[in-house]
């Protein structure tokens, strides 16, 4: 087997999977303080865009005929899931923002609130397949503003977090997984703006900036 010391790659979470892809190019993810590669971000284009919204509209119609109260079961269950992994999540927000302890802690408790149903969110006025993309500022809770509030409602997410940071809401799709979120409900779309262009000009995708 061949042996590399190079940082490893985040895959994409599409149709309930992680999902590796060759993309033609990867950003470094560092540590803003010590400037340390801590792992590689694929930047994806148009071809990883649609297979994540291709997976995302298949599983809508079954997603959204969910009862409110089934769906709202799954996100608590993912919120208690996040809150056994609060240092973990914690310390992937610290490694890419370099913000303090505390600071991250508190954005993951925030998220677990907003998950189980505690901490209220604006919904997107949109239905169906929702793409967000989010910012620097809190790299797991400003994308579950968004999202939370629109699985709620019966709309699928697909999901491109800043490269830089992409971590934390990984590892919360790998939480859906093991929390029986049907696949495609909630995807992840690695990149930059070739990923944005490729949400954009899926057939059926709202578009939302955290």
């Amino acid at each position: 087997m061949l042996q590399t010391d190079a940082p490893l790659a985040i895959p994409l979470w599409i149709n309930g999977h992680a999902y590796l892809t060759l993309a033609p190019a990867f950003q470094d993810v560092r540590n803003p303080l010590s400037r340390e590669v801590l792992r590689r971000t694929p930047l994806c284009g148009a071809a990883e865009a649609q297979k994540a919204v291709e997976a995302a509209h298949a599983a809508l119609p079954l997603w959204c005929a969910q009862p409110a109260t089934a769906r709202a079961a799954m996100l608590v269950a993912v919120g208690e899931a996040l809150a056994g992994y609060a240092g973990h999540f914690a310390r992937l927000i610290v490694e890419e923002t370099g913000k303090e302890q505390l600071a991250a802690e508190a954005e993951v408790s925030k998220a677990v609130a907003l998950l189980c149903g505690s901490l209220t969110a604006g919904a997107p006025a949109a239905a169906g397949v929702v793409g967000i993309v989010g910012n620097a500022a809190a790299p797991l809770l400003d994308l579950l503003r968004l999202a939370v509030p629109a699985l709620m409602a019966g709309a699928v997410v697909v999901i491109k977090p800043n490269p830089e940071m992409p971590s934390a809401i990984f590892a919360l799709a790998e939480l859906t997984g093991r929390c029986a979120f049907p696949g495609g409900v909630f995807s992840i779309l690695h990149g930059a703006e070739a990923a944005v262009d490729g949400l954009r000009a899926a057939e059926g995708v709202s578009l939302f900036f955290a």
